[in-house]
């Protein structure tokens, strides 16, 4: 029975995209670089701020170790946080309709403030019991503390738990932890060849999608199907 849902947050939970290549673009230029397509800097997304600092400063022919690069990055994300960010289309529906079946929570690689503000932001937050940033001292996906954590919080075994998500790094965090993982194909990470047919591990090309499967794995028919 899955009696938890863990979420992703980037590229599942919300579409960010826009906003984080906004704030990649005004520090690369900032840097006398020149700006990026929006589409190159979403392949760069996952690995959470520090890991996309690196990688655009690099593809815009830019020190990627420049001191305080980072810090500025986060600085350009701040005040652009909310200005194009939103739920994927039936995703409040979604979690309204999960949370009346299991616990709901975030595990995310960004930072805890950010993914605070965005929650409150767009009046997600209160669906979720707990919410794990990738600066906690349970580390960043794909270990699987913070995930092992959520779990441990709900009182759950790895087995009552599914780790929805949009990448690869989603994906292993799931088998490394032991719990069943549903990829969102809508989300800007997903890539079909880190799949593995039959192994617990499954595939949504929407929100709504969510609430039958949920339903599915705990053998009862959905409303929704």
């Amino acid at each position: 029975m899955i009696h938890l849902v863990v979420f992703d947050l980037d590229g599942t939970l919300v579409d960010s995209r826009r906003d984080l290549a906004n704030a990649t673009n005004a520090l690369i230029v900032e840097m006398g670089g020149q700006a990026l397509a929006e589409e190159r800097v979403t392949g760069m997304i996952g690995d959470g701020a520090a890991a996309l600092v690196k990688r655009a400063l690099t593809a815009a022919s830019l020190d990627p170790d420049t001191p305080g690069a980072l810090d500025r990055f986060l600085t350009h994300y701040d005040v652009r946080l909310l200005d194009h960010t939103k739920a994927y289309p039936g995703m409040v529906d979604t979690l309204a309709e999960l949370s009346r079946r299991a616990r709901l929570a975030v595990l995310t690689n960004k930072p805890s403030a950010p993914t605070e503000r965005l929650l409150d932001g767009l009046g997600l937050r209160r669906w979720f019991a707990d919410v794990v940033g990738g600066d906690t001292s349970e580390g960043r996906k794909p270990t699987p503390n913070g995930l092992m954590g959520i779990i441990h919080r709900a009182s759950l075994a790895p087995g009552d738990a599914l780790l929805v998500g949009d990448s690869a790094i989603d994906l292993a965090t799931a088998r490394n932890a032991g719990t069943r993982s549903c990829l969102a194909r809508y989300g800007f990470g997903f890539n079909d060849t880190t799949l593995k047919s039959g192994s617990g591990e499954h595939v949504i090309d929407s929100p709504a999608a969510l609430v039958p499967l949920v339903d599915s794995l705990n053998g009862i028919r959905s409303s929704q199907n």
